[in-house]
């Protein structure tokens, strides 16, 4: 049997929490096919979620939560990595915009052992606004001209992959690496250095279309559009990096 440790970041959902997304993932959870675990990492929490979820795992032993130093979504997910006990890992939104029940149009390729198997959203965005639809639009432009990427949603947050590559690739990353040097985080655009990293590697990349609508009703992150111009900016800064990164030979193979 399959077993999957399921890694949810946590910052500020306590509205998402509210309607219930961690029931959601328990009623799917219980009638599913394959052994699970459920690590929820709280990157430093301002609202109630860390309470909420605490209160929730106390019922629920297969779900656990961690209280982790910040370190931004990408940190967030290193550390469950690290706790995680099985071969297998599913990253989920706390949101659950992808919802969890979409592990099934995963999990064939999972089951022929394919490296990383990652969610697609396409192009419709159900539920985003004109601004970031537009943006999603010039950053993979971008992304493309500089990266000469075959993936066409790095930025989808249901992604599933082996924790031993995982664990290869992860330290390699810069934001890691800079919060393991005390150098603090920002956004990032993690996710197209972990996959650019895997193709560099010659990992298998499966990459499989999931149902996506915006589902994030979270009032304490800050303004939605006004947070999305400036990640907007600074994850594209993050892709020259990377692209400059290989040029000057800085991503060698494992």
């Amino acid at each position: 049997m399959i077993a999957i440790s399921i890694i949810v970041p946590c910052y500020n959902e306590e509205n998402n929490l509210k309607r219930g997304v961690l029931q959601e993932m328990q009623s799917y959870l219980e009638n599913c096919k394959f052994e699970y675990e459920v690590i929820i990492c709280n990157d430093q929490s301002t609202d109630q979620s860390l309470s909420i979820i605490k209160e929730f795992t106390k019922n629920n032993p297969k779900f656990t939560v961690y209280d982790f130093p910040k370190g931004g979504k990408p940190g967030a997910i290193w550390n469950g990595i690290q706790k995680a006990k099985f071969p297998y890992l599913l990253f989920t939104d706390m949101d659950q915009s992808t919802p969890l029940r979409e592990i099934e149009k995963l999990l064939p390729y999972i089951e022929e052992d394919c490296d990383i198997v990652i969610g697609s959203r396409g192009s419709s965005r159900e539920g985003n606004s004109t601004i970031r639809k537009i943006g999603s639009i010039i950053f993979s432009a971008i992304r493309n001209l500089l990266l000469q990427t075959n993936i066409h949603d790095t930025q989808c947050g249901f992604k599933s992959m082996k924790s031993t590559i995982a664990k290869k690739i992860f330290p390699e990353l810069e934001v890691i690496k800079k919060i393991q040097s005390g150098k603090g985080w920002r956004v990032t655009a993690y996710d197209v250095e972990l996959l650019f990293i895997a193709q560099k590697n010659n990992f298998t990349i499966k990459e499989v279309p999931v149902s996506w609508k915006n589902e994030d009703t979270s009032q304490t992150k800050g303004d939605a559009d006004a947070r999305y111009l400036k990640e907007s900016r600074q994850m594209t800064e993050e892709v020259w990096r990377i692209f400059i990164n290989n040029l000057t030979g800085k991503y060698e193979r494992f």
